[in-house]
């Protein structure tokens, strides 16, 4: 299914954000987790640049979904082929833009479920924990594990997020994208 969705912005600085309006969503996680994918999947086509090398995604990216609701995808953190002065912006852009928006409505954190939490990702929903913005986590590229594999993953990701939720999802086959769109409509619609 294709979701009516358009780009709308890319934003390097606090000062190019779009005014509020509709709630956002953004999408948070390392480097190469699968953002871009995600939302590409759940609007049914490509609209955000997606590549296997990491730190691609050098800007806030805005999309308005389906008239209602803008997706926001962040630079990711981590690993990225750029230099440290340039990902250190990314950094501040990426605080401004979690810390300023009030019309932001859930954080999408993205987990690899075959690499689970890492000490930057517990970072990251520390943050989010102490300044109370809502989010999720999202299991990516969960077709690459086995059931096995899967367990283990989910055992591993459930020690640092017990009660949460925690939605798993493969670019690939699809799975997820109804669950995740249930809970962005859900949360949005508050």
């Amino acid at each position: 299914m294709v979701t009516p969705a358009q780009f709308l912005l890319s934003a390097t600085a606090p000062g190019q954000f779009p005014p509020e309006g509709m709630p956002e969503v953004a999408f948070l996680g390392r480097s190469n987790v699968g953002k871009s994918t995600l939302l590409n999947t759940l609007i049914g086509r490509k609209l955000a640049f997606t590549s296997s090398t990491p730190g691609r995604t050098q800007a806030v990216n805005f999309f308005e979904i389906d008239r209602r609701i803008n997706f926001v995808d962040l630079p990711g953190y981590g690993y990225a082929k750029a230099p440290k002065s340039v990902s250190r912006g990314w950094q501040e852009v990426i605080d401004s833009y979690l810390l300023s928006r009030t019309r932001l409505a859930l954080c999408i954190l993205l987990l690899d479920s075959r690499r689970g939490w890492m000490d930057i990702d517990l970072q990251l929903k520390k943050w989010l924990e102490f300044h109370q913005r809502p989010f999720v986590v999202v299991a990516t590229k969960v077709d690459k594990l086995n059931q096995k594999e899967k367990n283990a993953s989910q055992k591993a990701i459930r020690e640092h997020y017990p009660s949460g939720s925690l939605l798993w999802f493969s670019g690939l086959s699809g799975q997820g994208v109804k669950e995740i769109w249930q809970t962005i409509w859900k949360t949005t619609a508050r």
